[in-house]
This record gives structure tokens, C-alpha cells and sequence, in this order.
């Protein structure tokens, strides 16, 4: 058994949530969200979107099925998590399992944090926790070990997060027929997966970079962290690709993106959607969909431009989950059809994109 030193999480409103470090044991500072789902840690721990946040996982048990292989297939994606590093700065969980057993896993998450340098904090009230951001909304907030110095608050929203989570430069997949442009601004691996066919030349280009000059057939915009409003260069982009009038599609950031392009507004939710379970219907129609969502900020759809339309609702708090173009072959989700971890009920949306090209 190890030894855990003490430690404690300070929100800005004053509240404080004593535990122990199973981590690595540096201070530090972000936003504090919480992920409702109850399996997956390893695909949300390394989900870009997490960058700069302090991760609660409100299911009570973590940990108890290690951590998997960091193997990576012929195209250089690793095959079980959604990026090559953890993203949040800190993971909060009650109960952390040093045990763990399973068929794939190489080693303990415990391990895991300590070389990544991501600080895990254990033995809190992960409930009260998550029932105060709920009513309080996110929160800044900080972990500190028993005797270290006092860091400040920092808001990460403050920050351009896509610019940090985005690549450098361009990576190209496949040499198929058709080329699709994915705009990475901190994609999840099970999207670039979904988007690798044999007929498909794949462009992954960094946020900034202006995909108008490659001849695309389809332009797909990634999630990401963080704040939308700070892609200005982004949007630019977008807007100047619909005079081209080939498919658009977005995932999460990507609905953000393609809506403010559209002449939409994009605001910060009070605590977002973090989990496995958000209930979506198609708007004009009786479908439903249960979704895997990751995100803070969300689209005011009355805000859209002439010929643009709210395509998806959420059924829990009638937020917008997706919009689409009433002639153009543009459209978009604010959830993750590409799912990892999570339901796979809207895996479709791929294909209804490729089906456009």
C-alpha cells in the first residue's frame, strides 16, 4: 500500500475537499469540471478537450481495470486511447482501486499520472463535489499537498487552448480518390479512425492553417478545447469554404465553429455536458439518441444566419446539439458519434458525410 500524502482541493468560492495525492505531487490550477460517465477513463483521460481542467469522475470507483497498452497502429494512432498524453491537469475521483485487473492493461493508473506529471487526488465526497458545481457552476480551483506553497487560481478559458492542443503541421492518410480536409483542433484518435478509408486521402491540418488551398471534396472540423470565440482565424477559414459548396461537417468544437461562421453566437455554459448519457433529438422528427458528450461552451441557434437551422436539441435542458445549411451539403453535432468511450447510436453521421462527397 502507498503511502498518500494529504492533499486538498480549493474552489474559488471558498469551498475546500480534503483527500490524499496517488498522483504526481505538484500544485496545480484550473477549471473544475465533472464527467458523469462510469467507464471510459482511460479515452477521457486522454481526450484533448480536457485540456486545462481538473476532471472529476463522479462514478465512485477508478482505477480498477489499469491502464492499456500505448500501442499505436500502421498509421501511427494509438489503438486504445484518444491522444498520446492525459490532458486535464488533475483527476479527482473517491475511490481510487490500486488494484486492477485486466486483459489489456500494462499498469496501474497511479503509475500512469506519475509520468504523465498529472496530479490524482483521492478520498473526497465526489457527490457533494459534483452537486456544487452543478448548482454553483464550473469553477476555478486548485490542489494543493499538505505544507506546499499556495499557487494562484487560473482560468484555462483564458487561454487559446485549441492553438495548444492542435498539431504543428500537416499529416496526410491514405491516397484514395477523394481528399477530406480534417481541421484538427484537438481531435479525438476515433474520429481521425472513422475518417481513414481506403478511398480517402486524408489532410489532418493544424486550426490555423488554410485547408481553402487544397482542392477538398469534404471538410470535417474537429473537437477541441476551451473557448470557440478564440478561433477567429478558424471561422475565417469556414466562411470562405462555403463558397466551394462541398460537405462540411463538425463534431463538438466543430458545431461551434461551423455555427459561428454561420453568424451564430457561441456562449459558456453554466457546467456543460460531460458524460455518456445525453438524451438528443432530431429536430422535425421522433428520433432520439442517446449521446457521449465533452463540452462547456454552447450555440444560440436563434442567433444563425439566413438558411441555417437547428438540426439536433438536447432533451435535458433544450441546449443545441447540432445545425445544418437548408440547401448546402453543411451540417454538424455537438456530441460524439465517434463515441470512445461511450454509445455508438450516431455513428451514421460519418457515413452520412462521406455519402456527400
Amino acid at each position: 500500500m502507498q503511502d498518500y500524502k494529504r492533499a486538498t482541493l480549493i474552489l474559488d468560492d471558498g469551498s475546500r475537499f480534503e483527500g490524499y495525492s496517488f498522483g504526481y505531487e505538484a500544485p496545480v490550477a484550473g477549471e473544475v469540471v465533472f464527467n458523469t460517465a462510469m467507464t471510459g477513463y482511460t479515452e477521457s483521460f486522454t481526450d484533448p478537450s480536457y485540456r486545462g481542467q481538473i476532471l472529476v469522475m463522479t462514478y465512485p470507483l477508478v482505477g480498477n481495470y489499469g491502464v492499456p497498452s500505448p500501442k499505436h497502429d500502421e498509421n501511427g494512432i494509438a489503438f486504445f486511447r484518444e491522444s498520446d498524453e492525459i490532458h486535464p491537469l488533475g483527476i479527482i475521483v473517491s475511490d481510487y482501486s490500486e488494484e486492477y485487473s485486466h486483459w489489456n492493461s500494462e499498469g496501474s493508473l497511479g503509475d500512469w499520472l506519475r509520468r504523465e506529471k498529472v496530479f490524482g487526488l483521492t478520498g473526497i465526497d465526489t457527490r457533494e463535489l459534483a452537486k456544487t458545481l452543478r448548482e454553483k457552476g464550473s469553477m476555478k480551483g486548485k490542489i494543493l499537498l499538505e505544507g506546499s506553497e499556495d499557487i494562484p487560481f487560473d482560468d484555462p478559458n483564458a487561454h487559446n487552448l485549441v492553438a495548444e492542443a492542435s498539431p504543428k503541421e500537416v499529416t496526410i492518410y491514405g491516397n484514395g480518390p477523394k481528399k477530406v480536409v480534417l481541421v484538427d483542433c484537438g481531435a479525438k484518435n476515433n474520429i481521425v479512425r472513422n475518417l481513414i478509408r481506403p478511398e480517402i486521402t486524408l489532410y489532418r491540418v493544424p486550426w490555423d492553417y488554410d485547408f481553402n488551398q487544397i482542392d477538398f471534396d469534404g471538410l470535417f472540423l474537429s473537437n477541441g478545447p476551451g473557448d470557440p470565440n478564440k478561433c477567429s482565424v478558424t471561422v475565417e477559414h469556414i466562411r470562405k469554404a462555403f463558397a466551394k459548396e462541398k460537405p462540411i461537417c463538425g463534431i463538438c468544437m466543430g458545431n461551434q465553429l461551423l455555427a459561428a461562421a454561420a453568424g451564430a453566437k457561441i456562449s459558456k455554459m453554466k457546467y456543460g455536458h460531460r458524460s455518456h448519457n445525453q438524451p438528443v433529438r432530431e429536430v422535425g422528427t421522433n428520433r432520439c439518441f442517446i449521446t457521449s458528450q465533452n463540452h462547456g461552451y454552447a450555440v444560440d441557434a436563434s442567433t444563425l444566419g439566413e438558411g441555417w437551422r437547428e438540426k439536433y436539441v438536447n432533451l435535458n435542458d433544450g441546449t443545441n446539439e447540432g445545425i445544418c445549411h437548408e440547401r448546402l451539403p453543411f451540417f454538424s453535432a455537438q456530441f460524439h458519434p465517434e463515441a470512445c468511450s461511450g454509445p455508438t447510436d450516431t455513428l451514421f453521421i460519418f457515413e452520412e458525410f462521406l455519402n456527400l462527397l
